[in-house]
């Protein structure tokens, strides 16, 4: 579904990312691990319209990508989140999942005026969409609260409802696991499981929670120094003389 050709990024004298190439298959958790440094999060950010790459080419779905601007890569049906979220704080849980879905007829302000009945039946459609997002990520009793007031684990289920909102084909999730507390971090991954069983949604994420990635994802890539370092299931990961001198510290062997 994803390819990444040859990619490279550089920034200065830093090559961020240096000939990369990798594939994520429809339908897969895929997981994206490596040291600090190592180029995953320029590499989201290349994909997804953030920065340009310097060469190479990035395929969605048999279509070159690269040189789209975010909010095109966005209606290609691919939705990112970031290691920081980025609710809208001052807008309720329910209107931060009303907002995603692009193209609504509230946008245009004579809607408003001159179609109001469509804007009014538009939006009762997405209301309800968005509580049933709710019930299903387990949010529903905030709906009402703030977003900025939420928990670090609670604004990562807000992401990923969010992303739900949106009905991705794909979801690059960054650091999903950062600072969620065992139970919100058992219903994030129950979610993310469900979500590529129940509505066929393909996950590519970077994580430093290695116990997070070998329990989730598979496969597993592994980048060091801007490029592809290892791919395979987790146990062969964990087996890898040359992932465990780079990252894993030996912590597995």
């Amino acid at each position: 579904m994803l390819e990444v050709k040859n990619v490279e990024k550089n920034f200065g004298g830093i090559k961020a990312v240096n000939d990369c190439s990798l594939k994520v298959n429809e339908g897969s958790i895929t997981g994206l691990i490596g040291p600090n440094g190592a180029g995953k999060t320029t590499l989201f950010n290349l994909i997804t319209g953030l920065y340009k790459i310097d060469s190479g080419e990035i395929l969605f779905d048999g279509e070159n990508i690269e040189g789209l601007s975010s909010d095109k890569i966005f209606y290609k049906k691919i939705f990112r989140t970031f290691q920081i979220t980025r609710e809208f704080e001052q807008m309720t849980v329910l209107e931060n999942l009303m907002i995603i879905p692009p193209f609504q007829s509230g946008e245009k302000v004579w809607n408003t005026w001159l179609r109001p009945g469509i804007v009014k039946k538009q939006e009762k459609i997405l209301k309800e969409k968005a509580l049933e997002v709710l019930g299903f990520v387990e949010l529903s009793r905030l709906k009402d609260d703030y977003a900025g007031t939420l928990s670090g684990g609670q604004k990562k289920l807000l992401e990923l409802a969010k992303s739900m909102m949106a009905e991705p084909k794909m979801v690059l999730l960054d650091e999903p696991g950062a600072g969620v507390n065992p139970t919100l971090m058992k219903k994030l991954v129950n979610n993310i499981r469900n979500l590529r069983e129940e509505k066929n949604i393909s996950f590519f994420l970077i994580e430093h929670d290695i116990d997070l990635v070998m329990n989730l994802c598979d496969p597993v890539i592994v980048m060091s120094e801007g490029k592809k370092l290892a791919e395979g299931c987790p146990e062969d990961i964990r087996r890898d003389k040359r992932v465990l001198e780079a990252y894993l510290g030996g912590q597995y062997r």
